[in-house]
């Protein structure tokens, strides 16, 4: 009997083996691809030939990696240099998504808390309400944030009628305009997640610390936010990574000087004078900085952790 038991537990376990092997098909026939398939084919071609009149040529070639990095003058024919332009295009990303990050936390933060300490019956209208704009294609409010933002806009005219200022504020094709644009597209991405872990943190925490004589401030440093880390964390990614590699906000709202990394992208793969290797090339690099990022942000957080067991 023990062993017909056994057997019988054997073959439970092989089909349920079996059925979670069926149930994970679809999720790595999206894997596979719509990602991994994507990302292989700019691989493979940041390292072909540059056609003519756009395209490529099946001839390996480092040229479209030479190009991002070295400045060989107008026809190549001078000793290379750093070519800056490029390495400034990705700093100046770096930092206005990372601008567009702290901005996300500092209004998505408190936004988060409010939503989750409100009662439980009207929770869902509150993120209701924070979701609902999200449901307009981007390209369309990224365009109404520029009819908001502009001179002659419902922001200035605001200003000038209230005697705040007298004449509009020049805010359209400015880094500020892009961060605004950043911040409204990605606001949701840090708001839920950090909701999601207010609103599974145990407030009878915060009471002990109170009955403990411990203030606001040192409550909201030393119980809340370890205790929401997690979710803030989350919320930060999916800021971050998304600003980095956006050009509607870029184009639309920062003009020629604000160019970002994702509209350096763009530009290369549109028309038919672009350069679809060393676009492809500048993806892979941009794809190689996130992961960099990431892992050391991961490791970190894990030796973190190992340090506070």
């Amino acid at each position: 009997m023990a062993g017909g038991a056994a057997s019988g537990g054997s073959a439970r376990t092989d089909t349920y083996r079996e059925a979670r092997h069926w149930l994970l098909l679809p999720s790595w026939v999206v894997l596979i691809f719509l990602i991994l398939i994507p990302v292989l084919m700019m691989l493979v071609y940041s390292f072909l030939t540059k056609e003519f009149r756009g395209g490529v040529i099946w001839e390996f070639s480092l040229d479209a990696y030479d190009q991002f990095f070295f400045n060989r003058g107008l026809f190549g024919d001078e000793p290379p240099s750093i070519e800056w332009t490029y390495i400034a295009i990705f700093w100046r990303s770096i930092w206005q998504a990372g601008a567009a990050t702290i901005l996300s936390l500092i209004i998505g933060f408190p936004t988060a808390y409010f939503i989750a300490t409100r009662p439980e019956r009207i929770r869902p209208m509150w993120v209701f309400l924070i979701t609902v704009p999200y449901w307009v294609n981007l390209l369309i409010r990224t365009v109404s944030m520029k009819f908001v933002l502009r001179d002659q806009g419902p922001l200035n005219d605001f200003l000038i009628w209230s005697g705040l200022i007298d004449n509009p504020l020049h805010i359209v094709n400015t880094n500020f305009a892009v961060q605004l644009g950043l911040f409204y597209s990605y606001l949701p991405f840090m708001v839920l997640p950090i909701y999601a872990s207010v609103e599974r943190y145990n407030f009878a925490l915060s009471e002990a610390a109170s009955d403990l004589y411990a203030g606001k401030w040192v409550t909201l440093r030393r119980i809340l936010l370890p205790a929401v880390k997690p979710g803030v964390i989350a919320g930060c990614i999916l800021v971050f990574v998304p600003s980095l590699g956006s050009f509607l906000a870029p184009d639309l709202l920062g003009g020629a000087k604000n160019f970002m990394i994702g509209s350096l992208i763009e530009e290369q793969f549109k028309g038919n004078a672009g350069n679809w290797p060393f676009g492809a090339a500048a993806s892979m690099i941009l794809l190689s900085m996130v992961l960099i990022i990431l892992i050391l942000f991961a490791r970190q957080q894990a030796k973190a952790e190992k340090g506070g067991a």
